[in-house]
């Protein structure tokens, strides 16, 4: 992943890189549970579900698949632009966390696999949470996962993006 991110143009990355759809979930901003966890607004179900805990709250209820179905099949064309919709709406995602909750807690885990299918191509998938002490990290060990690239990202993280 951290080749992939290295490798990956940022330039000018904004919010016209975000699919509409998810670009909704931003303008919709954050919102508490009532367990206390932080989720998108737009992506909270209408009827509560049951969860362990806070971090398998959000991130059932954070976690997407990113558009990629208008996106070309060609890796060298497609992951560029695969990973520029998901840096542009974890920035966006990350800075109304920030403005809503006041701090830099939530983090967004950034993952990028083949998809089981006979195209094989790239898809990915971005999910927020707030690490809490009294709860196992979201990716323990995430250095030695081996069948996805995967990355956690913070606000932090994201300002060195132009």
């Amino acid at each position: 992943m951290r080749e992939i991110l290295r490798t990956t143009d940022v330039t000018d990355l904004s919010d016209r890189d975000i699919p509409s759809m998810f670009r909704e979930v931003v303008e919709r901003g954050w919102s508490v549970t009532a367990s206390g966890g932080r989720v998108l607004t737009d992506l909270r179900p209408e009827a509560s579900g049951a969860y362990v805990d806070r971090l398998s709250e959000e991130t059932t209820i954070n976690g997407r698949g990113m558009t990629d179905y208008d996106l070309p099949a060609a890796p060298h064309e497609r992951t560029p632009l695969l990973v520029r919709r998901c840096l542009a709406y974890v920035r966006a995602c990350l800075r109304k966390a920030q403005e809503e909750f006041g701090d830099t807690k939530v983090k967004a885990y950034v993952s990028l696999s083949f998809a089981d299918t006979e195209e094989s191509l790239l898809t990915s998938n971005v999910t927020f949470c707030t690490p809490l002490p009294d709860v196992r990290p979201y990716i323990p060990d995430l250095e030695t996962v081996t069948d996805a690239a995967v990355a956690e990202i913070s606000l932090e993280d994201c300002s060195a993006w132009p």
